[in-house]
């Protein structure tokens, strides 16, 4: 029997990295206390005493990029130099955080480092080498590009604060909203890339238009059959890829996120970015701050790194 169309609600709608949940306890505590102190630096640096709030608890919220380097070394100023200018040009979409390892040899041996400087990425509570040894800024550059692009991470300048009065529904995403209720999915489609196109920032037509998406490659299959052969066939990756987007489609968020990973975990080259973009485009059916997408976040940049 074919899958049911239908529109599940959650489609809208030193190192001590196990101390995630005091992390999110402190995250917590800071967002309560209101903006004050909400502009911060670029750059930071680091110390064992301060690794945790800086770096760990930071990272929830944004990526932080880790130098661990020796500052008065005159062969690495250069490429320090080079970290600063990006942290800057990304206006606060990533914190730079450098480690001065010959004053803190203690965070040295905590990192594991094998070479100065070494650069690390934390996000989402979780701490993974990048590369080791300076580079050229286009090499630099490309890296970082590459390593946020994999994550499926967005490297633009923070979200403005949300107005104090909620502004009216816009006319396209009622109308995809309408659309979408009886089951017309062209023309809710039409109206969220009418949205996107005046308004490519929108989250709501994002989600909306990957749930088309997701909508239309799962509309036609038959689920039990899919999910009994992407059980007897594991390495199929046609056949994981449709089992994930029935699980989306059914509400099984975390089980479809663990699918992939899995596969990913499982692959390489082209098959393993394949499985990589789907899971990235699963990710767009939900809001960016949902638990879920955070959890698989984490674990896609495990099986990555």
């Amino acid at each position: 029997m074919a899958a049911e169309f239908s529109r599940p609600g959650s489609l809208y709608g030193a190192v001590d990295l196990g101390a995630r949940k005091q992390a999110l306890e402190a995250q917590a505590r800071r967002e309560a206390a209101g903006p004050a102190g909400a502009a911060e630096a670029d750059v930071v640096d680091v110390t064992s005493a301060t690794f945790n709030a800086e770096v760990v608890e930071r990272s929830l919220s944004v990526p932080v990029i880790v130098e661990a380097t020796v500052t008065r070394a005159e062969q690495v100023r250069q490429f320090s130099a080079v970290l600063e200018k990006l942290a800057a040009e990304a206006a606060g979409a990533w914190v730079l955080a450098r480690v001065d390892v010959e004053a803190d040899p203690q965070l040295a041996q905590a990192l594991r480092m094998r070479a100065v400087p070494t650069v690390y990425l934390a996000v989402q509570g979780q701490l993974m080498p990048l590369f080791e040894g300076p580079l050229p800024e286009s090499q630099l550059r490309q890296a970082l590009t590459q390593v946020f692009e994999q994550l499926g991470i967005e490297l633009g300048a923070p979200a403005e604060a949300d107005a104090p009065d909620e502004p009216p529904l816009d006319p396209d995403l009622a109308e995809a909203e309408r659309a979408m209720d009886k089951g017309d999915l062209d023309a809710a489609a039409a109206a969220f890339e009418r949205l996107l196109a005046r308004s490519p920032g929108d989250e709501g037509a994002k989600i909306g238009l990957a749930g088309v998406g997701l909508f239309r490659r799962t509309q036609d299959l038959d689920a039990a059959d899919v999910l009994r052969r992407a059980a007897e066939d594991p390495a199929d990756l046609d056949l994981q890829t449709q089992a994930a987007d029935l699980e989306m489609v059914n509400g099984q968020v975390d089980d479809a996120f663990d699918r992939l990973i899995r596969l990913i975990r499982q692959t390489r080259g082209a098959d393993r970015d394949k499985v990589r973009l789907h899971l990235l485009s699963l990710f767009e059916a939900l809001p960016a701050d949902d638990p879920s997408v955070s959890k698989a976040r984490r674990a896609l940049a495990n099986a990555l790194f």
